[in-house]
């Protein structure tokens, strides 16, 4: 049994690599900036220095997940009670991965613990500590994340400095030239007299006087700003293997086989690779179908993804990379008048099926490892 925990655990963490690696470049890559495999290996060097630091700032992570307080003690011991979960939430992942939903590793061990624990009896489950260490954070996130993107990307796209805006401050102005057009031929009597016909035309020579003036201010903003969003996504990469990588260690380190440090290195090596050979798909969805990302819109919601789930690692809360970046994206989308709601919804109809199918196949998973 030791050895079928050691592996349910390992799959959850290529599961929830390959669903959730790229989610902090998503909008880099659907802005344009990178191309998909660069953005994918920046992605991927961010989040092993994300789990490599969770052993230094994600103690209470471990504990929630260990499954300590949701369920008795003498259950979360069971190996068959860990082997469940573990297999819960490496299935539902992985399976919504292919079919390109990106949806929360959090969520879906949620569940696994739920429906292990409901398969001793309903009252082996501590509904208060559900609702208030798991649902209110996981919940609340999300709608935080939309407000903030509304709001800051109104804020944002109000102070940038664009380039409409550079040139209507710029100093130049209309520029009048005369064009001899024709040369008319008039007769007089006996006489032939030649007689220019001058007009003066007028137009904006905007471009050939202010591109001198634009241009070195304007790349000079552009390229700050491409820096920030690209160092906006590997905070959160960073910050997504902070978060995550804790509660996939805390499977090992309840099955008791092996201490924390070298569970993490086996947590971290797994969710790279499993982010390297699957992430396209998902990758696709947040960047290309959700909404049409640009510079401004793909910035905002890095920044607003980055703070919320790194205020969420230090005080130990467990809230969904996924459901956040995602809530970010909709609310700059929204904000922003080019979300599709059609695209949206059906990753929402994928976040409400998570939990309760994930808690299924952990209540079936009992029977069978008992």
């Amino acid at each position: 049994m030791e050895f079928i925990v050691f592996i349910a655990a390992l799959s959850v963490a290529f599961s929830n690599g390959a669903n959730d690696n790229f989610k902090g470049f998503a909008t880099v890559w659907g802005a344009g900036l990178l191309s998909y495999r660069s953005a994918l290996m920046l992605a991927t060097f961010a989040t092993l220095a994300g789990s490599l630091a969770s052993l230094l700032l994600s103690q209470t992570l471990v504990q929630q997940f260990s499954g300590k307080g949701l369920v008795p003690d003498v259950i979360v011991s069971n190996l068959s009670f860990i082997a469940s979960v573990a297999s819960a939430g490496a299935i539902t992942v992985f399976l919504a991965t292919r079919l390109g939903f990106p949806v929360s590793t959090t969520h879906a061990l949620l569940g696994g613990l739920i429906g292990s624990g409901l398969f001793y009896g309903f009252d082996h489950v501590n509904l208060t500590q559900l609702l208030n260490s798991f649902l209110l954070p996981m919940l609340v996130s999300p709608i935080l994340a939309v407000l903030l993107g509304i709001v800051l990307f109104k804020l944002f796209h109000f102070l940038r400095l664009d380039n409409k805006q550079l040139n209507k401050d710029c100093i130049c102005g209309p520029v009048f030239k005369p064009i001899v057009q024709v040369e008319q031929t008039h007769s007089l009597g006996s006489n032939l007299v030649q007689q220019p016909n001058l007009t003066s035309t007028m137009y904006i020579d905007t471009q050939e006087n202010c591109q001198n003036l634009v241009t070195p201010i304007h790349l000079s903003i552009s390229k700050s700003l491409d820096r920030l969003h690209i160092g906006s996504a590997i905070a959160i990469c960073f910050a997504r293997g902070l978060n995550d990588t804790p509660k996939l260690v805390a499977l090992l380190i309840a099955a008791k086989m092996l201490d924390q440090s070298h569970a993490v290195v086996f947590i971290a090596i797994i969710m790279g690779v499993g982010g390297l050979l699957f992430a396209r798909k998902v990758a696709q969805t947040m960047s290309q179908r959700i909404t049409q990302i640009d510079h401004a819109s793909g910035l905002v919601a890095n920044l607003i993804t980055a703070s919320l789930v790194l205020f969420a690692s230090k005080f130990g809360l467990p809230v969904s990379t996924t459901h956040v970046a995602v809530g970010a994206i909709a609310g700059v989308g929204a904000s922003s008048k080019r979300i599709d709601w059609s695209a949206l919804r059906n990753v929402l109809l994928s976040w409400v099926v998570t939990l309760p199918f994930a808690a299924g196949i952990a209540w079936l998973s009992m029977w069978v490892f008992l």
